[in-house]
């Protein structure tokens, strides 16, 4: 371990997951547009294919699971920097 990660306090770690999980989340979001984008082709578009078309569904459905979770593990952490900062 660095003599930074050593001295960091549990609010700066925090904060450092949290804009991790932001960028992760951004991404995420972006990954879904896309998915929903190839879910409109097999579905509507020019490549019809139900069975494909339900698949990415199904990826889909999950995706925004994960982005509901992210979510709120992200409220979640923000809370609690603010309550350990007006505990100090």
């Amino acid at each position: 371990m660095s003599d930074n990660e050593e001295t960091k306090l549990p609010t700066d770690h925090l904060r450092d997951v949290t804009s991790q999980l932001k960028e992760m989340r951004h991404y995420a979001q972006t990954n879904t547009e896309m998915l929903s984008t190839h879910w409109l082709a097999f579905d509507q578009g020019e490549y019809k294919n139900p069975a494909f078309a339900e698949r990415i569904n199904d990826l889909l459905t999950r995706q925004g699971g994960l982005l509901d979770e992210l979510d709120k593990f992200i409220q979640d952490l923000e809370i609690d920097v603010n309550r350990i900062e007006n505990e100090a």
